[in-house]
């Protein structure tokens, strides 16, 4: 099989824990991607109130990054937690579905010329080449 259709799982999932989102966006789901952006986006807004950002007023620092990080209620902690594990689940199940579907596709190529082929044909109708039975998805 070749590696052209194909993302890594582990690989989407790995980058959903960095950002929400960026899985979608190594697996080219770009409606998802920006929904998960804006779920985090919207979710940040509405839990953490000025209060929680006031150290970052006169500039992004680490000490005011450090002093935001300490003053996040653990509601807004765990709810963003949440979002990204579901993220996570959501860029593997989305880079597994669509590996599975590149595989159906695959499988229903001709080994000689590469052209899809029709389910009960026992020869590639492209160029002939002579196959050992029907054609069938693997699974």
């Amino acid at each position: 099989m070749s590696d052209t259709g194909r993302k890594r799982p582990w690989l989407a999932a790995l980058l959903a824990f960095v950002y929400p989102g960026l899985g979608h966006v190594y697996l080219r789901e770009w409606l998802r991607a920006v929904l998960w952006f804006g779920l985090v986006f919207s979710t940040t807004a509405l839990l953490l109130g000025g209060s929680v950002m006031a150290p970052l007023d006169d500039g992004i620092t680490v000490d005011g990054l450090v002093t935001v990080s300490q003053n996040v209620p653990l509601e807004a902690s765990l709810a963003l937690f949440a979002i990204t594990v579901l993220s996570m689940a959501d860029a593997f199940w989305m880079a597994t579905r669509g590996n599975t579907e590149a595989e159906v596709v695959e499988g229903m190529q001709c080994p000689n010329c590469g052209k899809e082929l029709e389910g009960d044909l026992d020869f590639c109708h492209w160029c002939t080449t002579r196959l050992d039975g029907p054609v069938e998805p693997e699974e």
